[in-house]
């Protein structure tokens, strides 16, 4: 397999710790999305996926999967064990819901698309322009700690004593709220199960400083 990356991408992020957590090798080809103006966008890799996004995990069978929760549950669904999604239809509903909270709430609020749009197309100041990141990253992270400070198991991971999906959604976002100097007092439950997820290799092995094409 083969996965088309970038060193600072979240969505990469979570990918490699899925592919970590199940002990699975890929190829990493990693796309640079600053560099000639954003490789993602040569026509070579928009052959591989036209949206112009990374990750894309190219199959052995030459299946070029794009979306980072769609290729984790496929990696799921194809490499069962250790599992990343419960069984329990009530519970995987909570897991997904903290997930699509990272995926669908918080990061495409601030994601480099979006940042260039408004600072080129609308004129933010770069300071306006982090404002505005940390806001949205604050609301949702304030979401996710009423979330999983509720949660029943109160385990060491945001569900029981095994990292699934939500950690490996969560991680991520953290690493880019400090980026960005977000405050982070006001989320002890987060930080904590931060703090236990990356005691593990499989997530010190995906830490976007850990990459081949870390800068």
């Amino acid at each position: 397999m083969k996965l088309y990356d970038y060193w600072r991408s979240s969505a990469g992020y979570r990918v490699r710790i899925a592919l970590n957590l199940k002990g699975l090798s890929v190829e990493r080809v990693p796309v640079h999305l600053l560099k000639d103006g954003g490789r993602q966008r040569l026509p070579a890799y928009r052959a591989v996926n036209p949206a112009g996004l990374v990750p894309t995990l190219v199959t052995d069978d030459g299946l070029a999967l794009s979306q980072s929760l769609a290729i984790v549950e496929w990696l799921d669904e194809v490499h069962p064990l250790p599992r990343l999604l419960p069984l329990d239809p009530t519970l995987r509903a909570q897991v997904r819901a903290v997930a699509l909270t990272v995926a669908c709430e918080i990061h495409p609020l601030a994601n480099l698309r979006v940042r260039h749009y408004l600072e080129g197309e609308l004129g933010l100041t770069p300071e306006r322009r982090a404002a505005w990141d940390r806001h949205w990253v604050n609301q949702g992270l304030t979401t996710l700690e009423s979330l999983l400070a509720a949660r029943p198991d109160g385990g060491r991971y945001a569900f029981g004593e095994a990292p699934g999906l939500a950690d490996l959604c969560l991680v991520p976002q953290l690493f880019n709220a400090r980026r960005i100097d977000c405050r982070l007092d006001a989320f002890p439950t987060l930080v904590a199960i931060d703090a236990a997820c990356n005691a593990l290799p499989a997530f010190q092995a995906a830490h976007p400083s850990r990459q081949s094409d870390a800068e």
